[in-house]
């Protein structure tokens, strides 16, 4: 076992005897740190359910579409949960955290307390880990990204192809198990207080 696996299992163990304190989600592990964010708002909740019954009616029947599952990467010393992700349901069977390469599509919807954990430490994670298509979507603005097709960067793994647009323009994924079409166009924006902002 590596150093950087024994630090990860200390981390997780450290993290599974947690309680997050009022107001804070589940912890992340990533760059051998806890990684804690900001419970979500109603309209990020909102965002992913609109989002969830639009996929849910486009898979095949052994796909389901699943929100805040641990899925870690012990040989990376990374556990991410994403906001929502399509996999097998037969990969959701188990006690034990997902294992990222049975992700076909992560979706993040960005907190307005924490970005960069979307668009640069996700974005940095997520090819890493395998998964083979990222899609966030950005209530502050309106806008999403689709990042996808893992190749390498500056000796690193990194999605090779990035479309970010505005809200109104459809999101089309294709994916090895089918192409996915979600509509961006009533997907809600953060409020000013949302965003700590004076109304």
């Amino acid at each position: 076992m590596t150093r950087q696996q024994t630090l990860y299992r200390q981390l997780r163990d450290r993290r599974n005897r947690l309680t997050p304190p009022p107001g804070l989600a589940w912890p992340e592990i990533s760059d051998g740190k806890i990684v804690m964010m900001m419970s979500p708002r109603p309209r990020h909740q909102l965002t992913a359910t609109r989002v969830r019954d639009q996929l849910s009616g486009q898979l095949t029947p052994e796909l389901g579409v699943f929100e805040a599952t641990d899925t870690d990467d012990e040989e990376l010393g990374k556990l991410r949960i994403p906001d929502l992700h399509v996999c097998a349901y037969a990969a959701m069977e188990t006690d034990d955290p997902l294992d990222p390469r049975e992700i076909a599509l992560a979706i993040e919807i960005v907190s307005p307390s924490n970005p960069e954990n979307d668009y640069e430490d996700k974005a940095r994670d997520y090819p890493a880990m395998g998964i083979p298509h990222y899609l966030i979507l950005d209530p502050r603005d309106g806008t999403w990204t689709y990042q996808w097709e893992i190749g390498r960067l500056a000796g690193r793994p990194a999605y090779e192809n990035r479309l970010h647009l505005p809200y109104g323009k459809h999101v089309t994924v294709t994916t090895e198990y089918g192409t996915w079409t979600i509509a961006t166009d009533g997907l809600p924006r953060y409020s000013a207080k949302d965003m700590g902002l004076t109304p």
